[in-house]
């Protein structure tokens, strides 16, 4: 039933009607107080009753709580080893020094405080090759969770108990390219049914917050009191000592948010499937002086790719530190995310990353800078012409 407002004088017997709702104030009616809020003994949540008890989703709780759904036991065989391939050259040669040169101008070009002196006019005495190996291993995975959801009915089938809903890894989702992460929400066929709004008690409207269901609120001007200065009627109440709530126009309540005021809700299972793009580094120390984290804003040359279901640690690559943490990665990834959620592809490289460390001599000092990775990028921490520059 709709909620109108009662118009007309005030009723002596002043109270909630029969709709849970305080009646609106009249506009000639005299001053009256409003009732303590009614909305405070409205549901805020979903109360768990609600939801029905649906095969193969018992443990699914509205907000996602409880909801995780651990893989199916995999069905693709384990790899066997497959050793890196042999690389006739792992090292890369050293840059030029017309490489190191350009690279350090364009540096300094690109720094507001710094003078272009040390790069124009510096002498190269010498240039020390660091090169790295970095190894990533990445593995990408599907998790799926559920959680009761709901909205206003419309109209919307209902098909709760026609038959039995698929399982929760057997709803059909489409994956995206491997290594991508994506999020797909999945409403879960079968478990839709209509139930009344939690929210409104299924009345479709809600006791207005600010006039607690009165539709009219003590007068700002006159506090009340119908007048203002002794005898002089509030001007503005007309000496009602109350005016019309603003928020609900006087209504006394608002059409219910959580039903939008269809007083009926659909209640249903939502999947939510993630694919998720797992990945891990690890860069051979190398003892150059240059921070391990500036090289993992650049890329280097590729030395060995492996993408599979399921990859095997490299084997017989030069560097055992690389293979140790090859194995070490590999190991942790497989045992980690097999328990939560479902491998779907693992891909394993190693990038020989160049790294030169470059001595030059201005103004009768000694310097260093660094130029690595693929895009000759330079780290030169102690650059010996600086200057403190301000915008006016």
């Amino acid at each position: 039933m709709e909620y109108q407002p009662v118009l007309g004088h005030q009723n002596p017997n002043y109270g909630l009607t029969n709709h849970g709702y305080a009646p609106a104030a009249a506009t000639g009616a005299p001053a009256m107080f409003a009732p303590p809020s009614a909305e405070s003994a409205l549901p805020s949540a979903p109360p768990a009753g609600m939801f029905d008890n649906m095969p193969g989703y018992e443990g699914t709780v509205a907000g996602g709580g409880g909801g995780f759904l651990p893989p199916p036991m995999p069905s693709v065989p384990v790899p066997q080893p497959e050793p890196a391939p042999q690389q006739p050259q792992w090292n890369i040669p050293s840059i030029s020094e017309d490489t190191a040169r350009d690279a350090f101008a364009l540096y300094a070009s690109s720094k507001c405080c710094y003078s272009s002196a040390p790069a124009k006019d510096g002498v190269i005495t010498n240039m020390d090759a660091f090169n790295t190996y970095r190894y990533r291993l990445e593995t990408f995975t599907e998790s799926r969770s559920t959680e009761w959801s709901h909205e206003p009915y419309n109209g919307q089938p209902v098909d709760a108990f026609a038959q039995q809903p698929p399982g929760p890894w057997d709803v059909p989702a489409q994956a995206p390219s491997f290594f991508v992460d994506n999020k797909q929400i999945i409403k879960v066929p079968y478990t839709s049914s209509m139930k009344p709004c939690h929210a409104c008690v299924g009345m479709g409207r809600k006791p207005c917050t600010d006039c607690a269901g009165a539709g009219n609120k003590v007068c700002w001007v006159c506090n009340g009191s119908g007048y203002r200065h002794g005898e002089d009627r509030c001007h503005h109440c007309s000496g009602r000592g109350r005016e019309n709530c603003t928020r609900c126009h006087g209504q006394g309540a608002k059409q219910c948010d959580t039903c939008r005021g269809k007083q009926q809700l659909l209640v249903y299972i939502n999947l939510t499937v993630k694919w998720t793009n797992n990945s891990d580094n690890y860069v051979v120390e190398q003892s150059s002086g240059l921070q391990v984290e500036n090289l993992s804003k650049v890329s280097g040359k590729e030395l060995f790719r492996d993408s599979q279901y399921l990859v095997y640690p490299v084997m017989g690559f030069p560097d055992p530190t690389v293979v140790n943490a090859a194995q070490r990665l590999v190991n942790e990834h497989q045992g980690k995310f097999s328990q939560t959620s479902r491998i779907l592809q693992q891909r394993q490289t190693i990038e020989l990353i160049p790294v030169t460390k470059v001595t030059y001599s201005w103004k009768g000092k000694s310097h260093i800078y660094f130029v690595y990775g693929n895009e000759f990028k330079v780290n030169a921490d102690n650059y010996p012409a600086t200057c403190c520059c301000s915008i006016m």
